[in-house]
């Protein structure tokens, strides 16, 4: 891959048979660019659960692309999550991304079920004891809004690594410097296993606010005034929207970063330009043919 890049995308299941049609024109638009695997999301309290496997058998089934499965503990028991994994296994899918899983619509906090797997932590060990998966879990460079302290937070990343994940993808930032600070207090942890940083094109900063303050990410002042007064003007701000995000990842470069998850929002055209940038092409056409059917 170009520049030596890496980059896998995300994904969330679609509600509408329209949904469905605009997702699978950005899958194939976005499969050229040959990612290392793409993610499928899961609902808060499990609510796409049928959706998101229909979506991961069929990205296995139509295309050579590597699915990644979100597993979450949320209104499940262990018995039953066990299943949708080995469900997993049993149709090749050998990377599963392993969350806690927010609560669902119109509780206030997480509440384990009572016969379930309390964490992400159990989640991981649960996982590994069935079968030989790569392991994603989640990591949160300014803090899970739910975490006592910043260390807390660090202490349950490094448990989640320590029983068998192999990296960590992070929530979303803006200031690359963010990113810097966590990976080096992840580093003076003693945690060695990589930690990509998640990348999230701006489509609507509206939303984006609203995502942020859910998940405890900060939105500088900044990018606030480059928004400014662009909500009916989608041209222009696409064009905002990739520069901010190319550039935040070029800066990361500088660094040695060289691998990028982008939470697409099931959009093509802001993450294919942002690749573009970054000197990530599409492969030739011979490579990719299994994807374009």
């Amino acid at each position: 891959m170009a520049n030596c890049i890496e980059v896998s995308f995300e994904f969330s299941p679609p509600k509408t048979p329209e949904m469905e049609a605009s997702l699978w024109q950005t899958i194939r638009s976005l499969a050229p660019l040959r990612p290392r695997f793409v993610s499928v999301t899961y609902g808060a309290g499990g609510s796409t659960r049928e959706r998101t496997h229909a979506t991961v058998r069929r990205i296995m089934v139509e295309t050579d692309l590597e699915p990644a499965a979100h597993v979450t503990c949320v209104a499940a028991s262990r018995g039953e999550v066990d299943a949708v994994v080995r469900s997993y296994g049993g149709i090749g899918v050998r990377h599963i991304v392993a969350l806690r899983g927010d609560p669902p619509e119109g509780s206030a906090c997480f509440t384990p079920h009572p016969e379930g797997y309390r964490n992400a932590e159990e989640l991981v060990r649960g996982i590994r004891a069935l079968g030989d998966f790569e392991i994603s879990v989640a990591a949160y460079p300014e803090v899970h809004p739910e975490a006592v302290s910043p260390q807390a937070d660090l202490d349950n990343l490094k448990r989640k690594l320590d029983v068998g994940a192999s990296r960590a993808i992070t929530q979303f930032f803006f200031e690359p410097a963010v990113y810097l600070r966590f990976v080096d207090r992840v580093r003076a942890a003693g945690v060695t296993a990589p930690i990509v940083p998640g990348i999230l094109p701006v489509t609507n900063f509206k939303r984006v606010r609203e995502f942020a303050r859910k998940c405890g990410a900060s939105v500088p002042g900044w990018l606030a005034e480059l928004f400014e007064g662009l909500d009916r003007d989608p041209t222009t701000r696409n064009l905002v929207a990739a520069w901010v995000a190319a550039e935040q990842c070029r800066k990361l470069q500088e660094y040695g970063v060289r691998e990028f998850h982008f939470y697409t929002l099931n959009r093509a055209e802001l993450t294919r330009s942002i690749c573009h940038i970054l000197g990530v092409r599409d492969a030739p056409v011979a490579a990719v043919e299994a994807t374009a059917g």
